[in-house]
This record gives structure tokens, C-alpha cells and sequence, in this order.
């Protein structure tokens, strides 16, 4: 361990301080759509809204809304290994920030192409093992009331101070040695969960499917 004089603290030594923005290599913004085909509302995605965000990756049911956008707002479209961050909303106890990772196989659990809402921001990370270690440094700061200290106002209605954050917010930013372990080490337990997310949903529409022929006599237990 090395003290560091820009964290006033230490940090493993080959690490260094800096800001989030070192990880991202683009941003994308979201849109909403339309609720059905028209004129040039045609590409048939999924939204995904704040609300959504804990749902893809925990037991929340997942009732992300089918939306039609323009077929030039293509390039919004979510990709592997960007995180999609909720920049408006919250409450007085719950911050903005809420976000969760995309990669093929959470794409996979859904049968349209994806993309977020307007109250919602993609960011992508620069290399594959930037992902996990971007989404649980920034669940961590969630957690512990960070992204209070970074809202504003508009009309009532919280908004995250985004750029602000990702610049003046200083971090211990691991070496590649580091960040290719624990990308190792993560990997396989989030497809691990995606796998079981998959799982409880299909059984979840099993049972939606059956418990009202259950229960009108159409279906019974032998």
C-alpha cells in the first residue's frame, strides 16, 4: 500500500486516482417512442426504465413496456458491456443512479432489441473487463447515499448530475492485472445469474399460464 496524495489515503501500489470517465468510451441517450407502429415509428423494441433496472438482474417481476421508436434512433440501441444509469427520478430516500449492465445474455431474456428510456442514460465501457468492476464500484456508491450529493432540480422532478460526477468523483482505478481477476472471477457468476433470471421468468409465465385453468376447472391435479 502507497499513500496517495490526490485520495489522501492509500491505495495498492500500481493503482492510481481519476474519475469514472477513464472507464467510458460513449454515452447514449434514451427515448420513449411511441406505444404503437405509426408513420415512421417502426422498429419494435424493449424500454427499459428506471423502474425496470432492479428487476433484470434480481427477483422483481420484469414488466419492461414494448415501444416503437424511429428507425434513425437505431444507434440507441443497447450493445454489450454498456450499463444503463437512471438520471431522473428517485425520492426523498431513494437517490437517482439506480443502474444495471447489459451483456448478450441479459439481451437474451427478452425478444425485442433493447434500449432505455429518456430518463435513463447507456454508457460504454472501453474494454470488456471494464464492465464489472464500473457497475459494482458504481452499486456500491448507490448503496451508501453517494448520488444524494450529485442531484439537482427541474421542475420538481430529481436529476443526476451526471457529468459531474463521473468527472470530479475520484476513485483508486485498479491495473489491468487486477481488473482482468476480477472480471474472471465475476463472469461466470453473473451468467450464473442471468441463467437462473431466465428460469424464474419462464416459470413464472407457466404458472400465469395455468393457475386461471386451475382455478375455473379447465386443468386439475391428478
Amino acid at each position: 500500500m502507497v499513500y496517495n496524495e490526490e485520495l489522501k489515503r492509500e491505495i495498492p501500489a500500481g493503482w492510481s486516482a481519476g474519475g469514472l470517465n477513464q472507464f467510458i468510451a460513449n454515452e447514449k441517450t434514451g427515448d420513449w417512442g411511441k406505444e404503437s407502429a405509426q408513420a415512421n415509428y417502426t422498429r419494435k423494441v424493449t424500454c427499459i426504465r428506471g423502474t425496470d433496472l432492479n428487476s433484470i438482474l434480481q427477483t422483481q417481476q420484469l414488466n419492461a413496456p414494448e415501444r416503437f421508436i424511429l428507425e434513425k434512433n437505431a444507434h440507441k440501441l443497447l450493445q454489450q458491456n454498456d450499463l444503463v444509469i437512471e438520471i431522473s427520478g428517485g425520492s426523498p430516500t431513494q437517490s437517482t443512479g439506480r443502474a444495471a449492465y447489459i451483456t448478450n445474455e441479459v439481451m437474451s431474456m427478452f425478444g425485442n432489441p433493447l434500449i432505455c428510456s429518456n430518463f435513463c442514460k447507456a454508457i460504454s465501457v472501453k474494454k470488456d473487463l471494464h464492465l464489472f468492476f464500473v457497475y459494482y464500484l458504481w452499486q456500491h456508491l448507490y448503496d451508501n447515499g453517494v448520488f444524494f450529493g450529485y442531484e439537482g432540480k427541474t421542475s420538481g422532478i430529481k436529476n443526476l448530475l451526471y457529468e459531474n460526477f463521473i468527472s470530479s468523483y475520484k476513485i483508486a482505478l485498479p491495473d489491468e492485472e487486477a481488473l482482468t481477476k476480477f472480471n474472471n472471477a465475476i463472469r461466470p457468476l453473473s451468467s450464473a445469474i442471468v441463467a437462473n433470471r431466465k428460469e424464474a421468468m419462464s416459470l413464472l409465465s407457466i404458472r400465469d399460464w395455468l393457475l386461471p385453468m386451475l382455478m375455473n376447472g379447465q386443468a386439475g391435479v391428478n
